[in-house]
């Protein structure tokens, strides 16, 4: 009796061993598409009102959990039942992947307010934050969903490498998918908070000393590092719809030339679907407006 507990206890063991083994690898895989993930998520978790930051985060952590819940289960079915499937899906993420950083472009470039047009009030961001607020969260929850799900597929694709058991495969997938959302998260509060821990050293160091300083550079940097993480931000959404249009359509695969550096190519690869898609849904909004007329 208990040599067969013990057995169990080494088979328990022998599993979690897999299982570390092949999140570690998966992780590695994967650390790209984080890095993506941050950039992304901590410039739409910015531009509000001290007070709703964090509950601004917490709502979008919230629905990147629920996002986790919904693809995991579909992709272990679909990859079971119907492998295509994962990359049809993943094509028409990755259309509107190009089409977010696209519009994101256009947006700077052709339809930003003159400085002099109009002040904005604290007031009057108090009024129009609502809306504002739920849109961002939604559309930061969208573009999470995306990237949850190529993290998730090319964490299963390297769990199916060694083929591992369906268990061990289950395991490892959930277990890099929770923590890419604890971790890319948990990073993005910290940007986000850094004006707060700013104030708090400036006060602690009574506007003298070692710890003012370094609380007026945290304050100081977070205008420069909002800005940075957007740029990044769009241009991570261009690379990750590029890097899946290269690598599951193959005739583009083949269209673009070996010799030009990936992430080029996938730059261009997705500026052009996005271009394109851009287009398309502007067409598309004509035709409703005459429509509705």
């Amino acid at each position: 009796m208990a040599s067969g507990f013990f057995a169990i206890l080494d088979d328990i063991a022998a599993l979690m061993d897999d299982v570390a083994m092949t999140s570690k690898l998966a992780t590695k895989k994967t650390a790209g598409i984080l890095g993506d993930d941050l950039a992304v998520n901590a410039e739409k978790a910015t531009g509000f009102l001290a007070s709703r930051e964090i509950p601004v985060l917490w709502a979008i952590t919230k629905g990147s959990f629920i996002n986790k819940l919904i693809i995991l289960p579909v992709v272990f079915v679909l990859n079971w039942l119907y492998p295509p499937a994962i990359k049809a899906a993943l094509i028409i993420g990755g259309v509107y992947l190009a089409y977010e950083g696209v519009e994101k472009i256009i947006e700077y470039l052709f339809h930003r307010a003159k400085k002099s047009e109009e002040v904005i009030t604290e007031s009057k961001l108090e009024k129009n934050d609502e809306h504002s607020e739920k849109a961002k969260v939604s559309s930061a929850i969208k573009t999470d969903f995306i990237l949850s799900l190529e993290i998730v597929i090319i964490a299963l694709g390297t769990a199916m490498e060694k083929e591992h058991p369906l268990i061990t495969q289950t395991l490892s997938v959930t277990f890099v998918a929770i923590i890419a959302t604890v971790g890319v998260y948990g990073i993005v509060a910290l940007i986000v908070r850094m004006d707060d821990a700013g104030f708090y050293l400036v006060k602690k160091g009574n506007n003298k000393g070692f710890l003012f300083n370094v609380g007026g550079v945290l304050i100081k940097a977070l205008p420069l590092v909002i800005k940075f993480l957007a740029i990044v931000g769009t241009i991570a959404l261009i690379l990750v719809s590029g890097g899946i249009f290269l690598h599951n359509i193959e005739y583009i695969h083949h269209l673009v030339p070996h010799n030009i550096p990936s992430i080029i190519a996938e730059f261009v690869v997705g500026l052009v679907f996005g271009l394109v898609a851009v287009l398309l849904m502007a067409g598309f909004k004509k035709v409703l407006v005459l429509v509705k007329k």
